[in-house]
């Protein structure tokens, strides 16, 4: 300890060096630190694309392999259809991007609430107007508006589109697209607000001639009602139920059940019963003519005649009664 202690020569010489400057007291103390701010996107759902709907990929595969399938035989050209990218943005950035003349087609996915865009980009949509006039697809030299004719043969071709998607959905859940409108300009598309999420999905269509995208615009709002049967939970519970269905039913046939024919019923209190002797007679509420109730496990599944078939008692069914309903079917 006594080696660390400055003699009065050592604080003397301290504290001139402070009032001449030649040491700075609060040098140690006050430190500059550099502040990096990051700006972060709240509206990213790049994330949530793959964990919330994780079952929309199952669509994207069986929607490439339609789609081939459809405009191949169609128009007789062996085309290439792939999966590019999804992504999540906002309305105004997704239909800023395109320029007229495009295809631009709104349709309906009901029941969901809401409407879809198909677009077809410029380049594509004139190669394969030419395919289905029995070109090659060659691009154009100069770019113009689409004709009347060019319009009706697109809407064609959109409808080809949107049915494959449809079926494409029958996986996940069923839908029915119809097509609502037909436009060329961007500026006349107004499915949504600016500010709106989009999923959008591009594929490409891809032949030796030529090559051009196709891009899908779904509304994120309209799929939140159905978004619990697109995750990834949702999907592998549904294909565990599959695998074990069949099995399930098979070992449900085989099961034991207790069948019941119930003559019928009498009200009687417990001084009746006291009394009851030898030889006594009790009344039933129904008759021979009357049907008896079936129950399987306790449960009315059936009416039916009592009767004898070879010797041993027998019931004919005439009445089955429905689950969870006051509705009988007769045979």
């Amino acid at each position: 300890m006594a080696d660390q202690i400055l003699s009065q020569e050592e604080i003397d010489a301290l504290l001139s060096s402070m009032d001449n400057g030649e040491i700075d007291a609060g040098s140690d103390e006050q430190k500059e630190v550099e502040v990096v701010i990051e700006s972060y996107d709240l509206m990213s759902q790049s994330t949530m694309l793959h964990d919330q709907f994780h079952a929309l990929v199952e669509i994207y595969d069986k929607f490439t392999y339609l789609l081939q399938t459809s405009i191949s035989s169609t128009l007789q050209k062996p085309f290439e259809v792939n999966f590019v990218s999804t992504e999540m943005v906002r309305y105004e950035e997704f239909i800023a991007a395109f320029s007229s003349p495009v295809s631009l087609i709104t349709f309906k996915m009901e029941p969901l609430i809401g409407s879809g865009l198909l677009v077809i980009e410029q380049n594509l949509s004139f190669s394969l107007i030419d395919c289905m006039f029995s070109g090659d697809g060659s691009p154009l030299v100069q770019l113009r508006d689409f004709t009347p004719i060019e319009k009706r043969m697109m809407s064609k071709f959109a409808t080809i589109v949107l049915s494959s998607f449809e079926e494409s959905w029958d996986i996940v859940y069923s839908i029915r697209i119809s097509m609502d409108s037909f436009e060329t300009k961007p500026d006349f598309v107004h499915m949504a607000s600016n500010e709106d999420l989009m999923i959008i999905v591009v594929f490409s269509v891809q032949w030796n001639e030529f090559s051009g995208n196709i891009h899908m615009c779904i509304p994120y709002l309209m799929l939140e009602p159905v978004k619990a049967k697109l995750t990834s939970t949702y999907m592998r519970g549904k294909n565990i139920e599959n695998v074990w269905r069949d099995q399930f039913l098979s070992l449900l046939q085989d099961a034991e059940v207790n069948l019941i024919g119930e003559l019928g019923k009498n009200r009687s209190t417990v001084r009746d019963l006291m009394n009851l002797q030898l030889n006594d007679v009790i009344g039933l509420n129904t008759g021979p003519d009357d049907t008896i109730s079936i129950k399987v496990e306790g449960v009315t599944k059936y009416k039916a005649f009592p009767g004898v078939i070879k010797g041993n008692r027998a019931a004919q069914l005439s009445t089955i009664i429905q689950e969870n309903t006051g509705n009988s079917t007769y045979g």
